[in-house]
């Protein structure tokens, strides 16, 4: 047992040298290590090139530089010297114009800005749920050091215990057994205490490697103010979350751009209409002068028949785009259960957190009441361990009640895409 006790003060110890981070560093930290947010913020960047290339279509031609050059053996006839030559060198630029492309412009334009919409929104998304599985473990290493702190209360109020009852014993006011049940109840305090200090050092190794930390981390301390009432009501907060959540907005943008999407693919069956300029340069060295040509083209075509290509492509984007109005529909009905549990579950977190802190003033009076009367011989050993049990049932399940209160005001504060408090 003195060896136990000394690996708990070793491990305590240790602990006090481990890096404190705060929870707003922690914040900053792992958003940018998370992976999916990494893949939103590129899903971003790809949408605003697709969005400026929609429109340089409407104002600028594509342009294309080409050179070749062919040795011959034997020489061959050179365009440019008109004579047989072993070289030849030919250079072309061109630039090519869409008149007419049957709406798919437009169509493109409208699909690249709801893409880009859904983009940013899901970056939101992704920031959030990334600051909601670090609030998680930041907050699992503040309840399982407060859970080692009442472990270790637990620890020395029976030791208390232990030498009052061996005191009792000797002098006659109470059996053997007193000091017996005592010395399990030391027993199994001392065995919680050795899973609340396992369960704070995995957390604490859970919260550096969410931070990019290559060792454990400490979580600073967060305020133990209760808990306030959220600043909206919830007929608000569904509006809010309908109009500005982000997995709603991803959902709506979606649908438009898969709704632009089609319409681009049905401009497929309307004419097309273009028009190119190409100069071409022939000589026998490699930066050809000698002679050069010009061409201006119009093209006009009607597409007729593909061999159904055109009918699979447009037959894939209604299919796209009635399931992404599914899923939106989908979305539009969900909001006011998602938003009414995140809402709902942090009032009642919020109930709860009220009542374990009253539980725990009546266990401590219990307590104190049945210490006070084992010591005068009014009660029973089985009384004394029941008090004491029940405090520290009392004081874990304020902890866990306060830190699940936080959680869910992350949990809904994902969903509607802002902090509801601001030194939150």
């Amino acid at each position: 047992m003195l060896a136990l006790l000394a690996a708990l003060h070793l491990a305590a110890t240790a602990s006090d040298t481990l890096p404190t981070v705060t929870l707003a560093d922690a914040l900053r930290r792992a958003t940018g290590l998370d992976p999916n947010y990494v893949a939103a913020l590129g899903q971003v960047d790809n949408a605003v090139w697709a969005r400026r290339s929609a429109f340089s279509v409407f104002i600028l031609p594509s342009v294309t530089l080409s050179t070749s050059a062919t040795k011959y053996a034997p020489p061959f006839f050179n365009f440019a010297t008109l004579k047989p030559e072993p070289y030849s060198v030919q250079a072309a630029v061109s630039a090519s114009y869409d008149l007419f492309t049957g709406g798919q412009k437009l169509a493109e334009l409208t699909r690249s800005g709801a893409a880009l919409d859904a983009a940013h929104a899901g970056e939101l998304q992704a920031r959030f749920a990334s600051a909601l599985l670090t609030e998680a473990d930041y907050n699992a290493v503040l309840a399982n050091r407060e859970l080692a702190r009442v472990a270790r209360d637990r620890v020395r109020r029976a030791e208390e215990q232990l030498a009052v009852a061996r005191a009792r014993v000797r002098t006659g006011a109470a059996v053997q057994t007193d000091s017996l049940q005592l010395r399990l109840e030391l027993t199994q305090a001392r065995v919680t205490l050795l899973q609340q200090e396992s369960a704070l050092r995995v957390s604490r190794l859970e919260l550096g490697r969410r931070i990019g930390a290559a060792g454990p981390v400490d979580a600073a301390a967060l305020d133990t103010l209760p808990p306030a009432e959220l600043p909206l009501t919830l007929a608000d907060a569904i509006t809010e979350a309908a109009a500005q959540g982000p997995h709603y907005r991803q959902v709506a943008a979606n649908e438009r751009a898969a709704a632009a999407s089609y319409r681009a693919q049905l401009g497929a069956y309307l004419p097309r209409a273009s028009v190119s300029w190409t100069r071409t340069a022939f000589d026998n060295r490699f930066v050809p002068t000698l002679r050069s040509f010009n061409a201006l083209t119009l093209n006009v075509s009607f597409p007729l028949w593909d061999n159904a290509r055109r009918e699979v492509a447009l037959s894939v984007a209604r299919v796209n785009r009635d399931v992404a109005r599914a899923i939106r529909d989908d979305m539009d009905r969900a909001v006011q259960h998602d938003v009414t549990a995140a809402y709902d579950g942090y009032a009642t977190a919020r109930a709860s957190t009220e009542l374990a802190s009253e539980g725990l003033a009546v266990a401590r009076e219990n307590f104190r009441v049945q210490q006070s009367r084992y010591g005068a011989g009014a009660t029973t050993i089985l009384d004394l361990l029941e008090g004491e049990v029940s405090l520290s049932q009392a004081e874990a399940q304020l902890v866990q009640s306060r830190y699940a209160t936080r959680l869910a005001l992350a949990g809904l504060e994902a969903i509607l895409g802002r902090r509801l408090f601001p030194t939150n």
